[in-house]
């Protein structure tokens, strides 16, 4: 079912109007790295000449120490980074948060401003996975979108002016929270999933203003997600998946109705987000029991539970990470490491191989090659290929749970104090910023 809500009621504007020609993006250059999982949020990236193999010295062009925590992917564009972080306020055990979003200067790794842009009220406790500023920002080319779920959604100039704020997603988070917003046409619109009450919201890039809110309309027993939603298209049309507690749905993203869903009760948790190809969508279920689905976009209409998923598989779905396309193989790593391809057609298993370490991060392909990043801060790089073939193994030294980011030569990096910029032949003498 859908509300559509008018009004600005739920918005705090800092500018009364902008027209619509003030949401014209400027040219997006094709090394940029825009949003969660890069240019197609699925984790791929066109460059080549990028490291695979460094340390905490060899081939790190600069490491920039980064204020509070968080698990938000950093994204890149025009020679700037974006990201957000947690930045906690007084000594209690659960303190007050200062949610904040950073720029930092892509050659230097200056921080170049650091804003406020809401207070989380002390009392609020987290998963030990998850952080205060999970969500990674999204840029169309000439704003940024950051989202720190019930707490607050805001855009900003790319100077750091702050255009409008949003308080009015309100539901019961669980564990934090998680999920990142995705963009189209003039709509900001991000999966809300709480204990209480869980739905899909539409804002507009301009004001900030609900548009449109889509109901799941589904009753489970444990409702929290944190799943990001993906854009696809679908005989000559767009759609937005958005996985949530018990069932995906695809919408219209324009209006929010609903175009069909696939049930799987009792998932909840659902972090993963999909991946498409194949003429299929690939959705991981979440907590307790993570399967993997394997559903035809062609056609669906309604609850298509029964006649349009191709196949499942049980065996060593990721509950955090996301999976990966590349041509006819499925790639996964479970949480506790094991590596896995399979054939994307028919979910077949060509190989699994237990790399080692405790995995969230997503799996990205780059270079011509997979990047797997574990919580320990190892990255292990293997070829795409029928069979398990490594190609290196390096350490940071410090913990990761954040994707990377990818621009130019450069692969960027977060782990819980600090930012790395990876780079093939940047060596031992470049100095910490």
């Amino acid at each position: 079912m859908i509300r559509r809500l008018p009004g600005l009621a739920t918005v705090c504007l800092s500018v009364l109007a902008l027209s619509l020609g003030g949401l014209a993006a400027s040219p997006v250059r094709g090394d940029d790295w825009l949003e969660f999982r890069g240019p197609t949020g699925q984790g791929h990236a066109s460059q080549t000449g990028l490291p695979v193999q460094w340390s905490e010295q060899d081939n790190v062009a600069w490491k920039q120490e980064l204020p509070g925590k968080g698990w938000s992917s950093p994204i890149i564009r025009q020679g700037k980074v974006y990201l957000t972080s947690a930045v906690p306020v007084g000594e209690a055990d659960l303190p007050a948060q200062s949610l904040r979003a950073l720029c930092l200067d892509a050659g230097s790794g200056q921080i170049e401003w650091n804003v406020e842009l809401f207070e989380q009220p002390a009392g609020i406790k987290v998963h030990g996975k998850n952080s205060h500023a999970s969500s990674t920002p999204i840029c169309d080319g000439r704003r940024l979108y950051v989202h720190f779920g019930t707490h607050g959604t805001a855009c900003l100039e790319l100077d750091g002016t702050v255009v409008w704020r949003n308080t009015g997603l309100k539901y019961a988070p669980v564990h934090g929270n998680g999920g990142s917003p995705v963009l189209h046409g003039e709509l900001v619109i991000v999966n809300c999933d709480g204990a209480d009450t869980q739905f899909v919201a539409g804002l507009d890039r301009g004001t900030g203003e609900i548009r449109w809110k889509h109901e799941r309309g589904l009753t489970p027993k444990k409702g929290f997600a944190f799943c990001t939603p993906l854009l696809v298209e679908v005989e000559g049309a767009t759609q937005l998946i958005s996985p949530g507690a018990d069932g995906v749905c695809g919408l219209n993203p324009t209006t929010g109705e609903e175009l069909w869903r696939v049930r799987y009760a009792g998932g909840y948790s659902v972090v993963p987000r999909p991946v498409a190809g194949n003429g299929m969508v690939y959705v991981c279920t979440g907590y307790d029991a993570p399967t993997l689905l394997a559903i035809r976009l062609a056609g669906a209409q309604g609850d298509v539970t029964d006649t349009h998923v191709a196949w499942k598989q049980s065996k060593r779905v990721p509950l955090n990470p996301s999976p990966l396309l590349v041509g006819g193989e499925l790639y996964l790593v479970s949480d506790d490491g094991i590596m896995s391809c399979l054939d994307a057609q028919s979910g077949e298993s060509k190989w699994q191989q237990r790399l080692g370490g405790a995995y969230s991060a997503s799996l990205t392909f780059a270079n011509g090659k997979i990047y797997a990043q574990s919580e320990q801060g190892e990255t292990i790089v293997v070829e795409p290929a029928s069979e398990f073939r490594e190609v290196s193994r390096s350490q940071i030294g410090d913990k990761t749970f954040a994707s990377y980011a990818i621009a130019g030569q450069a692969i960027y990096l977060r782990t819980e104090r600090a930012l790395f910029r990876l780079q093939q032949g940047a060596g031992k003498s470049a100095t910490d910023k």
